[in-house]
């Protein structure tokens, strides 16, 4: 974000261009407000990240539907062996089989399920966790230690993180973004900033109209000419500062600052970032029409002008809480997903992107083997599969394993905390020396804990 003393600078620069604004066209006001200003930090490690994408699954998939094949599942259908007598939530019946079929795809041979065929394509592309685990099967408790490191749902989410400890590669627009269509329901802690500074949280976007100014609200003043704003913003930056000065730090008062001034060149920027309508036909039609393509595609046009993290959510709630009718609505689902996630991986591959953007695919946690009320699956924190892509993985590999029955994670064994601070690593960030003085202690994004899984980076 802006240092403080942009203002400044940008005054100087209007006097040596001849002392007033009414000559400056609003290209020249933006490139004098803070371009030339580098908000970046500098990483820990040669980051191996640049930016990350994350696809999330609210709700909770199953891994042996998708990219983890049990096939002990079925041969025991029915029964219930001593090792899916494990504490969920509602699980009650024996073991539910899984209708959907295997094949090895790509160089790797990595199993995918029919569900994924588009996704397939990708597999070398691909490295599955087979082995995650979580502390618990709620979805709040579970979303919040996914997002934030805690259960804890004061504490900054993961982007926020991401932003406190590298910064932004472009100051027009938003370091965090999260797209999500609809109204959220619930749980705007997701992507709070917690006790960071106010200007680290995510911006949050509703794409349901495709319309930039919808998913913007204000985002052109019908009032003022961008001159007089920018003689608005420097008064009001003046009288800020002032303020400032005279009592001290208030970290409120300086993201709302930062705020305004991002908002200012978002005018510029935004339209152009949050336009879909400005891509070609067939890319449009390589993504789909939903509302998870388009989302897909907004994260992909981003990405490329520097955003550092955007999350997708699919759909707004748990559409992936599959306790009744659960094969079917995988199906459904599936048919959903498939062809944007592979439209964005190839995307981003053809643009030379997909080397320095991680791409992260994944719910809370999974579901169980086991039926709940005869045709659902209950939430499962014992054991889940996720995927990441690009961004300084290994691709055509599965790593860590899971129980016969696809239950309870056993093999090379993945901690939420692990995950978050292998993330950090591929963007060059040591999440131990990653910290933030709060309330008399540090905090970090892995609290105590967390080993970043070596193996699957590239």
């Amino acid at each position: 974000m802006l240092h403080p003393s942009v203002s400044i600078s940008r005054r100087r620069m209007i006097h040596a261009l001849g002392g007033g604004l009414g000559a400056i066209g609003l290209a020249d006001l933006l490139a004098a407000d803070g371009r030339a200003v580098s908000a970046a930090r500098r990483p820990h490690f040669p980051p191996r990240a640049k930016r990350v994408i994350q696809l999330f699954m609210n709700g909770g998939p199953f891994g042996p539907d998708l990219l983890d094949p049990k096939p002990a599942i079925n041969r025991f259908a029915g029964q219930r062996p001593d090792a899916v007598n494990l504490r969920t939530e509602n699980q009650t019946g024996g073991l539910m089989p899984v209708p959907f079929r295997y094949a090895r795809h790509g160089q790797s041979g990595l199993e995918i399920s029919e569900l994924l065929p588009k996704l397939a394509e990708h597999a070398d592309d691909l490295c599955v966790l087979r082995s995650l685990h979580t502390d618990n099967p709620n979805h709040g408790p579970a979303l919040f230690l996914m997002n934030n490191g805690s259960i804890t749902p004061t504490r900054p989410s993961m982007g926020a993180w991401f932003s406190y400890g590298l910064g932004t590669e472009n100051a027009d627009l938003p370091g965090y973004v999260v797209l999500c269509p609809g109204r959220p329901v619930r749980f705007a802690e997701l992507w709070a900033s917690g006790f960071l500074p106010g200007e680290h949280q995510g911006t949050y976007i509703n794409h349901t109209n495709l319309d930039p100014r919808q998913m913007l609200p204000y985002l052109r003043n019908t009032q003022l000419t961008p001159e007089a704003q920018r003689r608005q913003l420097d008064l009001m930056r003046r009288l800020n500062e002032e303020h400032l000065a005279q009592r001290g730090g208030d970290s409120a008062l300086e993201a709302r600052i930062r705020s305004m001034e991002t908002a200012f060149r978002m005018q510029a920027a935004a339209t152009d970032a949050f336009d879909i309508h400005r891509e070609p036909p067939r890319i449009r039609d390589d993504y789909g029409r939903g509302h998870f393509a388009n989302a897909c595609l907004l994260a992909r046009r981003l990405s490329e002008r520097g955003v550092r993290f955007v999350q997708v959510y699919y759909g707004n709630g748990q559409p992936w809480d599959t306790h009744r009718n659960h094969n079917q609505t995988t199906r459904n689902l599936c048919r959903d997903i498939d062809q944007p996630m592979a439209a964005l991986l190839g995307d981003l591959k053809r643009r030379g992107l997909l080397d320095d953007t991680l791409v992260i695919w994944g719910g809370e946690f999974g579901r169980t083997s086991t039926s709940e009320s005869g045709d659902g699956r209950d939430h499962n924190h014992w054991g889940f599969t996720m995927w990441l892509a690009g961004g300084g993985v290994r691709g055509g590999m599965a790593y860590g394993s899971s129980d016969d029955f696809g239950f309870r994670a056993v093999h090379d064994k993945v901690h939420i905390h692990d995950l978050h601070a292998t993330i950090l690593r591929l963007l060059g960030i040591d999440h131990e020396r990653l910290t933030y003085r709060h309330a008399g202690r540090d905090f970090r994004l892995t609290d105590v804990y967390g080993h970043v899984v070596t193996p699957i980076l590239a």
